[in-house]
């Protein structure tokens, strides 16, 4: 059975081979992904490792936790999967989560609209609304 840990505290910049040879000090069968930024591809200072079984993971833990890497104090410990995290406030402070399967969408977030201001136009056209406005504007005053 495979042992997902969470790897955090890692420099923004550092050279993987280096790490994975600190993670292959301690045994052999531990895979490390780094988590790096979508916009800059940046590291952004965490990863995950999978290791082979319990007891590997159990002396990785042991002998890595704590220890200095790239200027930093490594962070190791076995990662929680997102169901067993559900209820240790993360969700609380977004509010309540819909039933329908999303975990990410708040039952108080509203997303349009049915009953539309009579006063003002329903704001979900209102971008195709103002391209409207001002093509009738150069309209009148081509004539």
């Amino acid at each position: 059975m495979s042992v997902r840990l969470y790897v955090g505290n890692l420099p923004q910049t550092f050279d993987v081979q280096e790490l994975d040879a600190l993670f292959s000090s301690v045994g052999e069968g531990v895979r490390f992904k780094a988590v790096n930024d979508r916009d800059t591809g940046v590291c952004r200072g965490f990863g995950f490792a999978n290791v082979t079984d319990q007891n590997l993971a159990e002396a990785v833990i042991e002998q890595l936790n704590g220890r200095e890497f790239g200027g930093n104090s490594l962070r190791i410990e076995i990662s929680e999967r997102r169901e067993e995290r559900r209820g240790s406030g993360a969700a609380d402070r977004r509010g309540p989560a819909v039933s329908t399967g999303s975990l990410r969408k708040a039952v108080n977030k509203v997303v349009h609209a049915d009953d539309v201001d009579r006063e003002g136009p329903d704001p979900r056209w209102a971008g195709e609304l103002a391209k409207l406005k001002q093509l009738l504007a150069n309209q009148t005053a081509a004539v």
